[in-house]
Order: structure tokens, then sequence, then C-alpha cells
């Protein structure tokens, strides 16, 4: 199980530009559609819980289904595959980008990369949140956050204890109505 799961992540590492967030449909294609390995509603519980712990997401994924799927032996298989080539290829750019980052081709090919990067972190999202059930009402809190935080600079830390109390206060109205 070591070698199918380091050459799972290894995989989709190797190929997604963007990060974390950008690996998600191919992690979620590969271990639910193609191996099975879990169901739907499992990898979106993995996804919140590799939101929620410290971390990098793909590693966090990677330890949640390598230990599902083979223990100790699986999360070393995963997360090395998930890790190496970023590793490899970070070592890589950071040889030789300090001679080639005023070239125009590199510039342009950076700036054409963006887009491709934002559709690839934005299709996961909706694919969660229809799965989630997540409503229009509901998806105006993250957006609210983001303008915040991006057109009002506000500080990430107030953005996030204002939702914490908001969502608080309203569970406790929802008991009290339902009493």
């Amino acid at each position: 199980m070591f070698w199918q799961l380091f050459y799972t992540y290894l995989k989709i590492g190797t190929f997604t530009i963007g990060g974390g967030y950008a690996m998600l449909p191919l992690i979620q294609r590969e271990v639910v559609d193609v191996r099975g390995w879990i169901d739907e509603e499992e990898f979106l519980n993995m996804i919140a819980l590799a939101q929620a712990a410290p971390g990098l997401i793909a590693v966090n994924s990677a330890i949640f289904i390598g230990w599902r799927v083979g223990g100790w032996r699986g999360v070393c298989g995963a997360v090395l595959g998930a890790v190496l080539p970023s590793f490899l290829i970070i070592l890589a750019i950071a040889m030789v980008f300090q001679d080639w980052k005023e070239l125009p081709a590199v510039e342009a090919a950076f700036k054409g990369i963006r887009p491709a990067v934002v559709a690839l972190i934005a299709a996961p999202l909706f694919k969660m949140a229809k799965s989630a059930k997540i409503g229009w009402l509901t998806a105006l809190i993250p957006i609210a956050a983001a303008l915040l935080i991006w057109l009002g600079h506000v500080n990430p830390v107030w953005v996030i204890l204002a939702t914490i109390v908001i969502t608080l206060t309203g569970i406790a109205i929802n008991e009290k109505m339902r009493k």
C-alpha cells in the first residue's frame, strides 16, 4: 500500500499548480472516484479536518488518506509522495530563477498562470459547496469575509473572531426558537 499511496500522491503533486486547494479535485478523483479508498461524504469530512488542522491541506489530506488506507506505512507513502514533487520543483526553480526572473517571457508566463490557478481553486470550492448543500445565504459569509480582508483591510484575526461570535449567536437564537 505504501507504493500505491506514494505513486498516487506523487502524480497529484507533480501535475498540480497552485498549492493544496488546487490539488483537491485531483485528490478527490483519485481517492474517491478511481481507487474508492473513501466515499464522497468522508472526503468532505477529510477536507474539513485538513483545513482545521495546522499545516498544509495537501499534507493533512495525505496523512488522513494514508492512515485510513495503510496505517503508518500509508501515511509515510502518501506524505512523501505529496511533498517530494513540490520540494524538487521549488529547489530547481530557486537554483535558476535568480538569473531568469527579469526575462519578459518568464514574467508573462507567471502572469498567464494566475487565472488558471484561480480556476483550479474555485472549481473544487463550488463542487464542495454544492455537495455540502451550502446555500447562497451561507455563501455570503466567506464572500463578506474575503471582501473585508481584501477591500476593507481588516485583520483576518478580527474577521475570524467576528465569524465565530456571529455563528454562536445564530446557533443560540435557533436553539431558543426551537423551544
